[in-house]
């Protein structure tokens, strides 16, 4: 569904991704694993069309690069970034409403797969989101992108900053995608959770795809475990 070839991606004149190759299926989680400044997130900014990339990057067969991120969105890429973005004067409703693909006829998701999902946003539905902690914000955030009914979905730490109980809900949250038929490229530190839910697993250093495999194999790799993930 999601195909990277010798991805290239840059900050200026900063050379970040050097030629990255990754596949993601339709109905499959594949985690993004790596050390801050691996060039995790840039990759999935790349794909979005937020960065300046070159290589090939094609959707459902289709080319992205070259395109504008809202583009790229209404092709069926959902992204959800590190940085959460809620529209803090907007209520909760207010802003699952503005991810809601067009009438909402035909989407997979609804308000009350949100709240079921966090019923803590159904509490707060009528707050403002700017007064949200950055917990909640955070399950906002997934819960906006998914209103928009993407057929894949790039997710940058959603466990950033959330209690283990709430770590333990995204892991169902990503599992329910899967069992819909959705692609899920989940880019996370904790390996944890990403070993638990993904099916495959890949690990990034210096801007390159340094492990592919399954969780298991990871597990029993020490090396790359230690070279490239470990403090």
């Amino acid at each position: 569904m999601l195909e990277i070839r010798d991805l290239h991606a840059y900050y200026g004149k900063s050379h970040v991704l050097h030629g990255v190759n990754l596949k993601v299926e339709r109905g499959e989680i594949v985690a993004l694993l790596g050390r801050n400044g691996s060039g995790r997130s840039t990759c999935a900014k790349a794909v979005m069309g937020m960065v300046q990339a070159q290589g090939s990057v094609r959707f459902k067969g289709q080319a992205l690069l070259g395109r504008r991120p809202f583009e790229i969105a209404h092709l069926g890429l959902g992204y959800v970034p590190e940085s959460r973005d809620v529209f803090p004067r907007l209520t909760v409703q207010q802003n699952l409403l503005l991810g809601q693909k067009g009438s909402g006829r035909g989407s997979r998701w609804s308000f009350e797969d949100m709240y079921a999902m966090f019923p803590r946003l159904k509490e707060r539905c009528a707050i403002e989101a700017g007064l949200l902690s950055g917990g909640e914000q955070q399950m906002l955030t997934l819960c906006r992108t998914l209103m928009g009914d993407p057929d894949c979905i790039l997710i940058d730490e959603p466990t950033e900053g959330l209690a283990p109980k709430i770590v333990e809900q995204v892991g169902i949250y990503l599992t329910r995608l899967k069992e819909r038929g959705i692609a899920v490229l989940l880019i996370e530190q904790k390996l944890t959770i990403a070993m638990e839910i993904s099916d495959r697993v890949l690990v990034m250093g210096h801007g390159r795809i340094v492990f592919e495999g399954s969780p298991q194999q990871l597990r029993a790799d020490g090396k790359v475990r230690k070279e490239w993930l470990e403090v």
